[in-house]
């Protein structure tokens, strides 16, 4: 694996406090995960600065709530645009500042570009409606207007694993929806949306109406019991969302939260497909994503093919340099997170469970690993894993199968490989998530598409259209015709 590196002199990347780079807050150093060698300096943000950005968030509101939908959109196809333009020097930055492979850096930036551009269409499309009132005698002559305004300022936190596209589903609604917000990106990979702040500071938004603010736990606390802002949108583990959900008073509370996905393929499913986008979001970007897959339940008639097939497969994942373009697996996040997973599959191999690929953890890497006959209580299956390890397990039936994807305490997406439009429909049904995709991942996501879980996995739903509706509230406007009219 990739080592450490001879230091070079890195830049040092100013935070964006109400629409300014300041250098101010404690020195906080980005390195490598790949190699340990130093990308940039920034800053962590504290109390005082947080203080500012807050003050600077409510005045601009005043602003931000004024602004003609034509003004919004202008600014966030901007950011899209130059998105774009930087495309190549964005997947590299964001590839050695969180160690995800450079393919699916691209992937990410060019996400980014598409969450900004969405929303600056729903920019154009927050309509209302107009309701009949005279229901009744009483009533007679009476209408509604149903308009959305903007809620206020917001508070959004964004993990690690997505540092740019995940943070851009906080940012581009909010301008989208006439909000201003203080966004608390990861403090191990700020650098991306850093440059973002870049784009939006060439826009005509008020100043105060973003505030990018790498920060460290107990100042991110702030934000969420902060009754200035009006609603908190949170994407991380569902331990910590939960007790921001208890702590965050009276506001609006988003939570896109995490779990331990599961796949079901049919005796009908075109295997060559299942295996490839089922090795692909098993061990995508080190398995460190919300909708990894976890869980695969086959159908035993076709059990032993695919299982053969796919760990062939497995055995063949490119683990290296995540800026090789052929990589397809790199390190984790920390070393601690390589010692959780290793402890969590030592324990289910304990327990009865086999490894069918398998290696020895190296610093931050963690080999590919397949392990089958795995307990259902094994934390390596039943929790969020959040790693390079998928459980295989034999099934019965469809309905079995649906009914072990269910047998969880989370619920945020599905993936059914099947050409049944039987089994289509049945999931659709009786699977308790947020999201059933069929003939692909439960990783896959689209960014206009309304995102979120149910159970432990989540509150509310992403996606541009849908984060706006959280971002705004409905306000009547009644009236009634005179008897004169």
């Amino acid at each position: 694996m990739p080592r450490m590196t001879t230091e070079v002199r890195a830049p040092s990347v100013p935070i964006f406090l109400a629409g300014e780079f300041v250098e101010a807050g404690a020195p906080l150093e980005i390195r490598n995960p790949a190699d340990g060698s130093l990308v940039a300096t920034t800053f962590q943000a504290g109390p005082g600065e947080l203080e500012r950005a807050t003050v600077a968030a409510v005045d601009a509101f005043d602003h931000t709530r004024r602004l003609p939908s034509y003004a919004r959109r202008d600014a966030l196809a901007h950011v899209a645009a130059c998105i774009e333009r930087d495309a190549d020097e964005l997947a590299t930055l964001l590839s050695r500042e969180s160690g995800k492979p450079i393919r699916d850096a691209r992937g990410e930036v060019a996400r980014g570009a598409l969450t900004f551009r969405t929303a600056a269409e729903e920019a154009l499309r927050i309509n209302g409606e107009w309701l009949p009132l005279d229901w009744a005698p009483a009533n007679k002559g009476r209408h509604g207007i149903v308009r959305r305004y903007p809620i206020g300022p917001v508070a959004g936190i964004s993990p690690f694993n997505f540092p740019l596209n995940l943070a851009a589903h906080k940012v581009a609604p909010a301008i989208a929806a006439g909000c201003s917000i203080v966004l608390k990106p990861p403090s191990i990979d700020p650098l991306s949306m850093l440059r973002i702040a870049g784009y939006l500071a060439e826009t005509d938004l008020p100043k105060g109406a973003v505030s990018i603010l790498p920060m460290d736990r107990p100042t991110g606390d702030r934000m969420v019991s902060d009754d200035r802002f009006k609603l908190l949108s949170f994407t991380g583990s569902p331990s910590v969302g939960w007790k921001m959900k208890a702590e965050a008073g009276k506001k609006k509370v988003v939570l896109e939260l995490g779990g331990n996905a599961g796949a079901i393929v049919d005796e009908t499913a075109d295997l060559d497909w299942a295996v490839e986008r089922l090795v692909y979001g098993s061990f995508a970007y080190a398995g460190q994503v919300c909708i990894s897959v976890q869980r695969i339940y086959v159908v035993r008639a076709i059990f032993d093919e695919f299982q053969r097939r796919f760990t062939e497969r497995v055995r063949s994942v490119k683990v290296g340099d995540p800026l090789d373009p052929d990589t397809e697996l790199g390190p984790m996040v920390d070393e601690k997170a390589v010692s959780r997973t290793h402890e969590w599959v030592t324990d289910a191999l304990r327990d009865g469970a086999r490894a069918l690929v398998s290696g020895e953890p190296d610093g931050r890497w963690y080999p590919p690993t397949v392990l089958v006959d795995v307990p259902k209580d094994a934390m390596i299956c039943s929790e969020e894993a959040f790693a390079p390890v998928v459980n295989l397990f034999g099934v019965d039936s469809f309905a079995d199968a649906l009914a072990a994807i269910n047998d969880s305490r989370f619920g945020l997406q599905c993936g059914v490989f099947t050409s049944s439009l039987d089994h289509t429909l049945l999931a659709h049904d009786e699977l308790e998530v947020g999201g059933v995709i069929v003939n692909d991942v439960p990783t896959w996501r689209t960014d206009s598409m309304p995102y979120g879980g149910v159970k432990d996995s989540g509150l509310g739903r992403e996606g541009l259209r849908w984060s706006i509706e959280d971002m705004t509230e409905p306000r009547l406007l009644a009236f009634a015709r005179t008897p004169a009219s």
